[in-house]
């Protein structure tokens, strides 16, 4: 029984790691050759050439403009920041810390200038210590919270990210590029299980939409929400454990039903979010995004797993009851209730944001929003 359970908190630590909308937690550094041979399975991959044309280029165009990434050092904003760099922009990479161990010689921000700056600060960013006048024409945003919670997601996905677009607009910058999230849907339809974070970028969204003149526009400002469907470390997430031997895990809907998703990889997604400098189509406007395929469920994600590793036999799959989810959610929400402790009230938050990402379907199905 004591393994049991260790296997089903295992599995939902799992979930929250590999489904987070967060773009901070990156891929193992052993599993890079596996990784890539996975990813190829999903027909995933960065775009080539570069150049500057009147008609936007997916993956190549260039106007030539001078473009900063804030939140530069998570998973997908270190992958932006090479790919502005890449297609010949003038880019600049501001991050809490510059002097962290291994940053000023990382590959990914070569090229680029490195800018140190706390956008949490909001009187500093609002007094251009963030952009200087002139300084910046193209803002991308891939800033959000480490954990979910109500207080960082306010503080991180709706005030950090604020301060940035409000201190871009007064730079002169004429647009500004956010990464938030597809799951930001239930928040808008106010969903019973909606989660803060997805609550957090919504506001957010109506922010950037007042910035900008409203839905129509017609200022010099506007901008971009991108919200892709998940990252490509929500199916990988799992490689190293199949690869030790041990079954891939997954949560069981009921009647051999689990969640589906068209991931999007890390170049493929940092490539869309650069095109949106050159490209007006989803201009003052959300754009869903996932990645090229039909979907896949988690079953069918282990079972690739299992054959990209060159595994013997049937493929391992342990399916864990989703009701799991709501024993851990409702005992720890109770303690927070009675207690009136934060500490519990973040935990609970933390279960049904893994319950959610356990049973949401992450899917794009319109030709337009795959990438």
């Amino acid at each position: 029984m004591v393994v049991r359970l260790l296997l089903l908190c295992a599995a939902a630590a799992t979930t929250v790691a590999a489904f987070s909308p967060s773009p901070r937690l990156s891929r193992p550094a052993t599993s890079l050759n596996i990784f890539d041979k996975f990813m190829a399975q999903f027909g995933g991959g960065g775009g080539g050439g570069g150049g500057f044309g009147a008609a936007p280029v997916p993956g190549e165009s260039c106007t030539g403009e001078k473009i900063a990434v804030v939140g530069s050092t998570g998973y997908i904003g270190k992958a932006v920041v090479r790919e502005s760099v890449r297609r010949g922009y003038p880019t600049s990479a501001v991050m809490r810390d510059v002097s962290k161990k291994g940053i000023s010689e990382e590959e990914k921000f070569k090229g680029a200038e490195l800018k140190e700056f706390d956008v949490t600060d909001r009187e500093a960013c609002l007094n251009g210590g963030l952009f200087e006048p002139g300084s910046v024409d193209v803002v991308v945003s891939c800033l959000a919270s480490r954990t979910g919670s109500k207080k960082d997601s306010y503080a991180i996905d709706y005030q950090a990210t604020l301060n940035v677009a409000e201190a871009a607009k007064a730079a002169g910058a004429r647009r500004f590029i956010l990464l938030s999230a597809y799951c930001v849907k239930s928040a808008e339809r106010n969903d019973p299980y909606a989660l803060q974070f997805q609550y957090a970028k919504m506001e957010l969204e109506g922010k950037l939409r007042e910035l900008s003149g409203g839905a129509d526009g017609g200022g010099k400002f506007d901008h971009v929400a991108v919200r892709p469907t998940a990252f490509f470390k929500s199916v990988s997430g799992q490689l190293e454990v199949v690869n030790g031997g041990s079954p891939f895990v997954y949560f069981d809907l009921g009647g051999g039903r689990n969640a589906r998703g068209n991931p999007i990889s890390e170049p493929d997604l940092a490539a869309a979010l650069i095109d949106q400098v050159a490209d007006d189509s989803h201009k003052n406007a959300v754009w869903n995004l996932g990645g090229p395929d039909e979907g896949f469920s988690m079953s069918e994600q282990g079972a690739m797993i299992h054959d990209v590793l060159k595994k013997e036999g049937e493929p391992k799959l342990l399916a864990v009851p989703i009701g799991i989810f709501d024993v851990i959610i409702d005992g720890l929400q109770w303690v927070a209730t009675t207690f009136k402790s934060e500490k519990f009230e973040d935990a609970a938050e933390f279960g049904r944001i893994g319950k959610y990402y356990a049973v949401e379907d992450m899917l794009t199905t319109d030709p337009d929003e795959k990438y």
